[in-house]
């Protein structure tokens, strides 16, 4: 206990512990009323606007994940830390407003975004590209070929956080140690390179791990010397008595409440009324200190969303990360915010004010191109393959894979098999979609006893982002079948959509004039702004695809629901024209529409726990 008291109470940090078990602030007694916020989730023109609504809310900190794969996506090119991924002009914007930040840098996150914030480029990799062999990397563990590249994004990012500690005159005051790691492993090794990573790179203020209040998550994720914080939706009473029986003399911090939840495609609206969250907070807070989690969710723009995974069967995450947050997707101040507030006993006039939206409109959609030209004009042709390739064989993170081979299918009905396949795929034969896939399955088709033009289009949803999945790979996994013979010889080509801008959405829409018989493909329509506000987007009569505003990837969106809106900042227009792209993949609408308010679909009240 010596030791632990020792690191958890170390010289110049500003938050302390004292020897009795309370948290301190300069030497005052203190409780930390955080909200989380993520910089890569909100357009920057508005990152101090929700900042300020945090503070409207009654709350004295900011807490922030870093997401590496947002500052390096790409392999072998530095990561970069301006524009949107300026994440110190954030915590110093955070400052100016007169908050603490508490800092949760992984390099692990989950939060729902795609691969936990994990470089797809490094957990493709195999131990053997390390030298050591046939296994595959082990990410979050103590594996060297992990631990020797979380190092190098380790020395560009900590010294960058540790220069805004308060010790420096800056705002940070914690610093996270991994993330909800007990729900994963149990590499006590690795956790405690991870302490000494942040601590050899400049951090010294507060120190804590986060995990479920259960002896399973517990024994896994804590450290000694390192303040154990825990995750939940309910019952802080209980996970304060479980937290003193195991680490005596230690103050409770929630370090995540769910106050609301995410949501998957395909099913309800996750929401949590305002008096159950309020009475689970005032629970938590008669116990200690909390960060609410989401104070402010945001938007999973571009295809930044991540995925879950249940038995086998894919749970992409959507577009939206509104969380039913109290300070909502759009900035509106909800009434979970207002009970919030009160509990919190802010008090005076708000800082903040009313969003503005655009007047509702509708504009119509205009076909320009078809599917498979448009995808073509900005694919990455890949040299001929045996098999199909895969996200990982393509480099390719997110987007789309197109796959062509001429097999020969015998007469009669034949049965068309795609063995493994973590995504989607739509079939096309001799031009005619005959089905779509999502995962393993097959499809009858009919056969002439000659070679067909056999086409796969395959969209991936995020990747998973959440348990022993972790980095799996993407695409077509396996071979695809005519009955039980092979295909081989493949023509693939990556179509990387999170990287288009306007030069490559102008090539998909010069690629061919048609759009065929199904109405997939692509569209554009355009409409004049005097002066940019939010509106939320809607595309009545449409199926399912993505749609870009001005050349800037709003993401996904799926008639299955539930949400059926996207939100776009003003940020994003100007005055005068502005433009909507689609990329429509199953049945092309007549318009877009904007609208004033969102529609994230029918509800279902949802609380979580471990």
């Amino acid at each position: 206990m010596a030791e632990n008291a020792a690191l958890i109470r170390a010289d110049g940090a500003l938050l302390r512990v004292t020897d009795d078990g309370a948290l301190t602030r300069a030497g005052v007694p203190h409780r930390i009323l955080s909200g989380s916020m993520h910089y890569f989730r909100v357009h920057p023109g508005q990152w101090r606007d929700r900042l300020r609504r945090l503070v409207d809310m009654g709350l004295n900190t900011l807490d922030t994940y870093v997401a590496w794969n947002f500052h390096q996506p790409q392999e072998g090119r530095p990561a970069t830390f301006d524009g949107w991924c300026d994440v110190e002009r954030f915590i110093g914007m955070a400052g100016e407003e007169g908050l603490d930040v508490i800092v949760r840098p992984g390099p692990y996150i989950c939060a729902e975004w795609s691969n936990g914030g994990l470089p797809s480029w490094l957990t493709r990799r195999t131990a053997s590209e390390n030298g050591v062999g046939r296994r595959p990397l082990v990410p979050r563990s103590s594996d060297p070929g992990f631990t020797r590249r979380v190092a190098r994004w380790f020395d560009d990012l900590i010294p960058r956080i540790a220069a805004l500690q308060a010790c420096h005159g800056g705002p940070v005051v914690a610093v996270q140690v991994e993330n909800e790691y007990g729900s994963y492993g149990d590499d006590a090794a690795y956790l405690t390179w991870l302490r000494t990573a942040l601590v050899e790179r400049g951090v010294t203020e507060l120190l804590f791990t986060a995990d479920g209040p259960t002896e399973l998550m517990l024994d896994g994720g804590t450290l000694d010397g390192t303040l154990a914080a825990v995750t939940l939706g309910s019952g802080a009473r209980a996970a304060r008595e479980l937290q003193q029986s195991r680490r005596p003399g230690e103050p409770f911090l929630a370090a995540e409440f769910w106050d609301g939840w995410f949501d998957h495609w395909g099913e309800k609206h996750h929401v949590r009324s305002a008096d159950s969250a309020t009475a689970a907070l005032s629970e938590i807070l008669d116990a200690g200190s909390v960060s609410i989690y989401m104070a402010h969710g945001g938007t999973n723009f571009g295809l930044w969303a991540g995925s879950n995974e249940d038995n086998g069967k894919i749970q992409p995450t959507v577009t939206s990360y509104d969380s039913d947050a109290p300070i909502a997707e759009d900035g509106r101040l909800t009434p979970k915010f207002h009970a919030f507030r009160e509990l919190l006993g802010a008090t005076g006039p708000l800082l903040s004010t009313e969003p503005r939206f655009l007047p509702e409109t509708s504009v119509p959609l205009t076909p320009a191109a078809g599917l498979l030209p448009g995808l073509m004009a900005n694919g990455i042709p890949t040299p001929r393959t045996p098999a199909p390739a895969s996200f990982e064989q393509l480099r390719l993170d997110a987007g789309i894979s197109v796959h062509r081979a001429r097999p020969v299918l015998p007469h009669g009905p034949v049965t068309l098999r795609i063995t493994d396949l973590a995504d989607r795929a739509v079939v096309f034969v001799d031009g005619e979609r005959v089905g779509a896939l999502e995962g393993p399955g097959q499809i009858t088709v009919e056969g002439h006893g000659r070679r067909v033009d056999l086409l796969l289009i395959v969209e991936a949803y995020g990747r998973i982002n959440y348990g022993p999945l972790l980095g799996a790979p993407k695409g077509l996994l396996g071979p695809v079948m005519v009955e039980r013979r092979m295909i081989h010889g493949w023509w693939n080509r990556a179509v990387p959509l999170q990287d288009w801008g306007d030069l490559e959405l102008a090539r998909a829409m010069a690629a061919g004039d048609d759009v065929n018989n199904e109405g997939t493909g692509f569209a554009t329509a355009s409409w004049s702004v005097e002066e940019p506000a939010d509106t939320h987007l809607m595309l009545p009569g449409s199926g399912r695809g993505y749609c870009w505003i001005n050349g800037f990837l709003l993401g996904r969106y799926d008639e299955r629901g539930p949400q059926c809106s996207l939100y776009c900042p003003a940020p994003l227009l100007h005055p005068g024209s502005n433009t909507v792209t689609v990329l429509e993949t199953e049945h092309l609408g007549d318009s877009v529409e904007m609208r004033q308010h969102p529609d994230l679909g029918p509800t279902e009240e949802y609380i979580e726990q471990f």
